[in-house]
């Protein structure tokens, strides 16, 4: 082994050290994140980002707060949003490597054995939205720069640490609003993500909300009315029945099936003794990399409309009494796919991880979308790899209970703060 290996080898042990000697300091700001609520909806971003600020301050990290106009927020569907960016340069030359993590976190929903909110430890794991997704890597990546910092003390290059609000609605006013404003334009990028995978690729995705439009009446005389409910459920019948035939359509990238189609959200109807005089659905549509966004869309449509012109033949409405749609894009998020520059990304985390984990983590594709891809639309190569376990399910991820085993904080931690001696070298 040549000295310069054994710099390296050193170096990296004492990386694991600073970071096991702190990492119960790590632990405690992640249960300080996951403290602090952010539901979205309604989505009240910005006292997250102020405590975030307010706790990296006493590191020595000053964040720039880049709070997006309200106006614009409540236009989107949100309460308020400060994106973060900390920049840490290290000296000239050398390429600048972005860690973006999401502090956004849908709801907590129902079923619930511990408080949602109250970062609880048992059993080495910590529970709490967003407790595995993503706020463990506004711990992860903070720790890994630290370290970073404190014992390899980089030269050259430069550290950005993004902490954004925006990715449950897509990113647009998250990362993609720091793009946009050229705010920043790192050389390459890693995102929250698992420490079992180094995702390379993932789904693009559709939302759509469709309002169904019928007759109301007392329930006493339906044939008065016209039932959107009952044109809702032959829409959704045909809906549904389009997920059978994407089984046959399969993606190339490992890790990615097939397309899928869900019904997420349905609201309608006035009262029991009414008959519905509108219904709207919100759909979600997970599109593999091999398919063309404004094709799916247009596909959906005609389905829709085809389903309704049927119901509309049977019951025999027409004119006024005749159902019909409104259709609204709520969502329209590109898959990501892979860049030829993320080939130093890819080979530092899995040298690392093999290192640390005992296992190399695959390259492969997932069939979740992003706000990554805002990055990669840009031409910067990024890979999503993170703390957490080996699967959402895992993780109980958007679920009650959601949870995140410390001991794949403390490895990834590691795994990254390695990645970055070698990024910044």
């Amino acid at each position: 082994m040549t000295n310069m290996n054994q710099n390296k080898q050193a170096t990296y042990a004492a990386l694991d050290a600073w970071i096991d000697q702190h990492f119960d300091e790590e632990v405690r700001f992640l249960q300080a994140m996951v403290q602090v609520p952010t539901d979205t909806p309604p989505g009240n971003n910005a006292p997250h980002a102020e405590r975030t600020a307010e706790l990296i301050k006493t590191f020595g990290f000053e964040a720039e707060k880049h709070a997006v106009p309200e106006a614009d927020v409540k236009a989107y569907g949100m309460q308020s949003i400060t994106n973060l960016i900390v920049r840490r340069q290290y000296g000239d030359g050398g390429r600048t490597i972005a860690l973006n993590a999401h502090g956004d976190v849908v709801p907590p929903g129902e079923g619930w054995t511990k408080d949602p909110y109250g970062a609880e430890i048992e059993d080495g794991k910590l529970y709490g939205r967003a407790a595995a997704v993503s706020k463990s890597d506004f711990a992860s990546f903070t720790y890994a720069v630290r370290a970073l910092e404190a014992v390899a003390r980089p030269t050259k290059g430069a550290v950005e640490l993004h902490y954004t609000y925006d990715e449950e609605f897509g990113g647009l006013m998250g990362p993609g609003w720091l793009l946009e404003k050229g705010l920043t334009k790192p050389d390459l990028m890693i995102a929250a993500g698992f420490s079992y995978e180094v995702v390379t690729a993932h789904n693009g995705c559709l939302q759509m909300e469709i309002t169904v439009h019928g007759k109301m009446a007392h329930a006493a005389v339906p044939h008065t009315g016209v039932d959107a409910l009952q044109a809702a459920v032959a829409l959704m019948n045909a809906l549904y029945a389009e997920n059978v035939k994407y089984q046959q359509v399969t993606s190339k990238v490992p890790g990615i099936k097939h397309p899928y189609l869900n019904i997420g959200r349905i609201d309608g109807g006035t009262n029991t003794n009414v008959v519905p005089g509108k219904v709207v659905l919100k759909i979600d549509r997970r599109m593999i990399p091999e398919e063309n966004p404004a094709e799916v869309e247009a596909s959906i449509r005609a389905v829709i409309a085809q389903a309704i012109e049927g119901f509309n033949t049977k019951g025999g409405y027409t004119g006024e009494d005749a159902v019909r749609v409104d259709i609204k894009r709520l969502l329209l998020a590109n898959a990501m796919t892979p860049l030829p520059g993320n080939k130093p990304l890819v080979d530092a985390i899995q040298q690392h991880a093999q290192a640390v984990f005992g296992e190399t983590p695959p390259a492969v594709g997932t069939p979740l979308y992003t706000d990554v891809r805002l990055y990669v639309e840009r031409g910067i190569p990024g890979v999503i790899y993170g703390a957490g376990p080996r699967t959402v399910l895992e993780s109980h991820a958007k679920r009650s209970d959601e949870r995140l085993v410390l001991e794949d904080l403390r490895r990834a931690t590691k795994v990254i703060a390695r990645s970055l001696v070698d990024l910044t070298a």
